[in-house]
């Protein structure tokens, strides 16, 4: 039996390990542990990739989200406008400043935001939109734009699935007013631990998030605002700075990869009422996730598994039905297609390092469960 993890992270360290130490070593050595140097070179790396002219390293992509709403000035009695289906982190920032998040459905081919509904769901109270980049696949940004600058609201992209997409050749993260990315270690850059990263070409607002990362001083024990420990480490971001180097290489195995399940899955003749593979919308599409979506889910992804296939399930629940959004008011059936998707996508594996013989035995195993009826 081919066994395919689901993630294969040994693979990839494997290759860097080398060069990974020695950055370790610079970093202990030099005893700037915390922000410092390696932090600067690598926001300098980050915006520069991203096309931004200003990058703040923070201590993970949650605190990315969180301190880029504190910097629009997000709070109690505002609402904010966000996708139902993503991980929790896009919704829970939100509430944690004492605003609301609106939940607007998405788009079934793409699972990102539907714009219209994002559109629809402007009130008085609006005070921004944060739209997802799920999966590693922009959401159509214009018309969030639009939307956005007709009624003066803020735009943070969650990108944390996203570094390196494009949205018609522009890059992730400097669409908006501000980017987030993540750095989680199984991400398509990912750190030995946390870590995330804010972009934006605006001046003010970099300032701003970079006071607010270090408790709001500005200078040190002088505190103009109220921020939080939102720091990025030097070792983590030494270790990024290798591997950034190697970033495109291994987001270009990954769509050569996604290439071949879309042809591989897609021979397989199944109707699309049994399996949908994942449709691409925009110039470049990174899959952090390859997501299909298929009938009978939770007993395909059994199935796998008892072949030694990692799968996973991205996601379970979407964001309105969560027991502790339930004072919201969402009922089930208000976002169809969030939920329609909770109940049929599963990633399959993907990775840079994935080989040939492994898709064809995820694939086998994938359209043999599903063309005999499973």
């Amino acid at each position: 039996m081919t066994v395919v993890p689901f993630v294969d992270l040994k693979a990839q360290f494997a290759a860097i390990e080398n060069e990974a130490r020695a950055a370790i070593d610079r970093v202990l050595a030099s005893q700037r542990l915390i922000l410092g140097p390696e932090v600067e070179s690598l926001e300098r790396e980050i915006a520069a990739y991203s096309a931004c002219a200003h990058a703040i390293g923070v201590s993970s992509g949650t605190d990315a989200l969180l301190v880029s709403l504190m910097a629009l000035g997000v709070g109690p009695g505002d609402e904010v406008i966000t996708t139902a289906y993503s991980f929790f982190a896009t919704a829970g920032v939100i509430v944690r400043l004492g605003a609301k998040p609106v939940f607007a459905d998405i788009e079934p081919a793409t699972f990102n935001m539907d714009p219209a509904l994002a559109a629809a769901a402007v009130t008085p109270r609006t005070k921004a939109i944060v739209p997802v980049h799920l999966y590693g696949q922009c959401a159509e940004m214009d018309p969030i734009l639009d939307v956005a600058s007709a009624h003066g609201l803020g735009v943070v992209e969650d990108a944390a699935q996203a570094i390196g997409a494009t949205y018609k050749d522009r890059p992730a993260g400097s669409l908006g007013d501000i980017g987030c990315f993540s750095f989680f270690p199984t991400k398509n850059l990912g750190a030995l631990g946390d870590g995330g990263m804010v972009v934006t070409n605006d001046r003010a607002l970099a300032e701003r998030i970079g006071c607010l990362r270090q408790h709001g001083a500005s200078p040190k024990f002088h505190h103009p605002l109220v921020g939080g420990n939102f720091r990025l480490d030097a070792i983590q971001a030494a270790v990024l700075g290798v591997k950034l180097k190697y970033l495109n290489g291994w987001t270009g195995g990954r769509r050569l990869n996604a290439d071949l399940y879309d042809k591989k899955l897609a021979a397989a003749g199944l109707p699309e009422s049994v399996l949908r593979i994942p449709q691409v919308r925009q110039t470049r599409h990174v899959y952090h996730q390859y997501v299909i979506r298929a009938r009978r889910r939770d007993a395909l992804g059994e199935h796998l598994r008892q072949q030694g296939i990692g799968c996973g399930i991205y996601y379970p629940l979407p964001l309105h039905l969560q027991e502790c959004f339930a004072a919201l008011g969402y009922q089930a059936g208000d976002m169809p297609v969030a939920e329609a998707a909770a109940g049929e996508s599963l990633a399959l594996p993907m990775y840079p390092e994935l080989s040939v013989d492994q898709i064809d035995t995820v694939v086998a195993a994938v359209t043999g469960f599903l063309g005999d009826g499973g």
